[in-house]
């Protein structure tokens, strides 16, 4: 089984951003229709944000709502949130005085419903003195009991060797999709096993573009975060992407299941080869129905896992992962 400090919890987990942090949120209750889902299908590593959202919603208010309605989950579910930033500047902020805020502000909205299991740094701070950084969060939230333990975010390998120099690191969590291969190739997933550290793939489904679901750039919608990113521009980047999109979506049908699982269960089949780290991806979703299907299991052979390196052998996404102005693999 698959577990994150010493805790089982399931081949897949489960993303909260898409509840909170978007333009017109979906109502409580289809929230926590779709959270309870995934408490049911065994999902219970669950992984947010204290900037997914408004200082009024957000994760950790969804999640104080959603564990006062249903106290019986908290214990069942391992929860890691983002912060560490600045929220007026949207900056990386690792200062001790920068990292007391972020986490007394998470721990202040989760109200005592939850622990928050995990911290994660969502970018690294350049300017910040890693070791001061983390000694902050062990001296007085670790060894205090307010937090689980620390995990890394949108990393490059020389910090994961860096950062277990100075603490236990729990988790990594980075973008790793058909969609986007590069932690294989650039030394992060071998940091990852090379420490025992488990490797949480966010975007496994690259941002919903992999469900099959996107066939022109027009399907996009007004308000998707798509339409801020580089590579699913037209003019070049989406025209060239959405070829992968196709691949997947015959191979899917050939398999008998939908492109999302596909895109999934390949994140999750990674785990068998020997050179790979305990992967765990974290799709989001925002509806039970897409949380239950999320969480289906498709068996890969070994045979099908060749093909799927065939097809992304013969692809190179265009675009960058982000807009330029955001820091990644920090």
């Amino acid at each position: 089984m698959v577990q994150i400090m010493g805790k089982e919890v399931g081949p897949t987990g489960f993303g909260l951003m898409g509840f909170t942090w978007r333009a017109n949120p979906c109502s409580k209750e289809q929230a926590f229709a779709a959270m309870r889902e995934a408490v049911q299908q065994g999902n219970v590593f669950w992984n947010g944000g204290e900037f997914y959202g408004t200082p009024q919603y957000n994760s950790m208010t969804l999640l104080d709502e959603y564990f006062q309605k249903y106290p019986e989950d908290a214990d069942k579910v391992v929860l890691s949130i983002k912060g560490g930033s600045n929220l007026t500047t949207h900056r990386p902020d690792g200062s001790p005085e920068g990292t007391r805020r972020s986490i007394d502000n998470c721990l202040r909205q989760l109200n005592g419903k939850k622990k928050m299991d995990i911290f994660e740094f969502a970018r690294r701070d350049q300017e910040a003195d890693m070791k001061l950084t983390f000694d902050t969060v062990q001296k007085e939230y670790i060894d205090t009991g307010k937090v689980g333990g620390i995990s890394l975010s949108e990393v490059r390998a020389e910090t994961i060797h860096e950062a277990v120099k100075h603490a236990k690191i729990v988790a990594c969590e980075v973008e790793l999709s058909l969609f986007a291969t590069d932690v294989l190739h650039n030394g992060v997933a071998a940091a990852c096993k090379q420490y025992g550290i488990p490797l949480v793939a966010y975007s496994p489904i690259g941002r919903g573009f992999l469900t099959g679901q996107i066939k022109k750039y027009e399907d996009i919608p007004a308000d998707s975060i798509l339409k801020r990113m580089p590579r699913f521009q037209p003019g070049g980047n989406f025209e060239n992407n959405i070829k992968l999109v196709h691949q997947v979506d015959e191979f899917a049908k050939k398999k008998g299941c939908t492109p999302a699982q596909l895109a999934i269960s390949w994140v999750r089949a990674l785990n068998g080869r020997p050179d790979m780290p305990t992967i765990i991806p974290i799709p989001g979703a925002t509806t039970a129905e897409r949380v239950k299907e999320n969480a289906q299991v498709v068996e890969l052979s070994d045979a099908e896992m060749d093909a799927i390196d065939k097809i992304l052998d013969g692809f190179k996404p265009i675009g960058r992962r982000y807009p330029d102005a955001v820091p990644i693999e920090t």
